[in-house]
């Protein structure tokens, strides 16, 4: 297929101040020269007035050539700055479309190129489609530190440790009659159980990576009536949720997604703890249990206007991880705060959702208890559950070969695990892997 040239339009579909039209392919040279007369100097902006070949005028804008291999596809490709009106892309759509050899390209199929031209590896191609997905300064950043060769580097590391050890062992096999070190098989095997543990310590990140693509969930549990969809609402700042003063209103989970100091979560208001009186409200209750305990921040509230009142069942989902906060600090005196705050033996703070009190400091321990733990600065992150599965794998070979039986088989343990590491950044044959990768991306990309 890349004998064949494509192009689509590369920034967001509607009226803009700019619009961005890509062409990658062998034809790309022709059609930029029909369109706008000639052939700009390479990688210099050009301003030019687009025609359709038949000498209407459908722009003055901005041209730019990239010859191969000096471009983001490797290929020869030409960009188009235009106005982004929609008659204007429309019109220098239609007239690329009728140049000869040129189509319009597939989801990702400028990044799929890039990646068979040696211009991506697949973790880079999938921080590239991050970075375009991105909604929060975290997820900016870990998309960034993936598509600038993070995760490549550390696993291509491993990769060629591995493919180090399996040559020694190999030489082994094949020169058996040679003077081979009799303590080789001994090296390799620790080698094989360094590189286990490095892996399984890297599988045991709390699936990091993954929590700050998909969002961090927080849950909001708590007795009835202690103030938690108001809470929820406060700190949205909106009415998500609706609020009463009977209790149990909320039957069922209500998730509210959220930037949260450049890290994003989906706040879920549950229902309150109780023994239920009825059935809906016995499902509302088993589904707050559910999120509590799936939850990666609890945030447990308790209701202040009834103090000393025993929250038991609230307080025994949380651990040394949660948020804990007293609600309604209006209705009770200040200087009996620190009995408030007293909650079983462990700090809590004194919020009102009614009145703001107390927001801005719950807020900031939200966020930092959410940056402790999806720190996107930190040792590089495995994103998807593919490089996970991969990783299981090698893993797993690894410590067989350092278990296994003779050279043959620590060997072929050994070739299973640098296989492995390989389908991650697409060092094998990953073609079974590479439409469900860029089928992500959108057109243009």
């Amino acid at each position: 297929m890349t004998d064949q040239t494509i192009f689509a339009l590369a920034s967001g579909r509607g009226r803009a101040g700019i619009a961005v039209v890509r062409v990658s392919g062998p034809d790309a040279a022709a059609a930029l020269a029909r369109i706008a007369g000639r052939l700009p100097p390479p990688r210099r902006a050009h301003l030019a007035r687009l025609s359709d070949g038949d000498g209407e005028v459908l722009d003055e804008g901005l041209v730019l050539w990239f010859p191969a291999p000096g471009s983001f596809t490797g290929e020869d490709t030409a960009e188009l700055h235009l106005h982004g009106g929609r008659a204007v892309t429309d019109g220098v759509l239609a007239v690329l479309g009728r140049c000869p050899g040129l189509r319009p390209a597939e989801p990702g199929e400028f990044s799929r190129r890039a990646f068979a031209n040696g211009k991506l590896d697949l973790t880079a191609a999938e921080g590239l489609a991050d970075l375009v997905a991105a909604e929060t300064a975290a997820q900016r950043r870990q998309a960034l530190r993936q598509m600038g060769g993070a995760l490549a580097r550390l696993y291509e590391g491993w990769r060629q440790r591995l493919v180090g050890a399996l040559a020694q062992v190999e030489a082994a096999i094949d020169f058996a009659d040679e003077d081979i070190p009799d303590d080789l098989e001994k090296r390799v095997r620790a080698t094989a159980a360094g590189l286990a543990a490095e892996v399984g310590a890297h599988l045991a990140d709390g699936r990091r990576g993954e929590r700050l693509r998909e969002g961090i969930d927080i849950a909001i549990v708590g007795p009835p009536n202690a103030g938690k969809s108001s809470l929820l609402n406060a700190l949205v700042g909106r009415a998500a949720a609706i609020v009463s003063p009977h209790p149990g209103t909320t039957r069922d989970v209500i998730e509210v997604a959220l930037d949260l100091g450049g890290y994003p979560v989906v706040l879920a208001d549950t229902a309150g703890l109780r023994v239920p009186v009825e059935a809906i409200e016995s499902e509302g209750i088993a589904r707050a249990r559910r999120w509590a305990g799936e939850a990666d921040v609890r945030l447990v509230v308790l209701d202040g206007a009834v103090w000393p009142r025993s929250d038991a069942e609230a307080l025994a989902l949380a651990n040394g991880d949660d948020v804990v906060v007293v609600n309604k600090a209006d209705l009770f005196a200040p200087a009996a705060a620190e009995k408030y705050l007293q909650v079983v033996g462990r700090e809590a703070l004194a919020v009102s959702a009614r009145t703001g009190a107390g927001l801005d400091t719950l807020v900031r321990a939200l966020e930092t208890k959410v940056a402790t733990r999806f720190d996107a600065t930190a040792v590089p992150a495995l994103t998807r559950a593919r490089h996970r599965q991969a990783l299981e794998r090698c893993r797993d070979a690894l410590e067989q070969a350092v278990w296994g039986g003779g050279a043959e088989l620590v060997a072929e343990d050994l070739r299973c695990a640098a296989e492995a590491l390989g389908r991650i950044t697409g060092r094998v044959d990953v073609e079974e892997i590479l439409d469900r990768i860029f089928r992500e991306f959108c057109i243009g990309k």
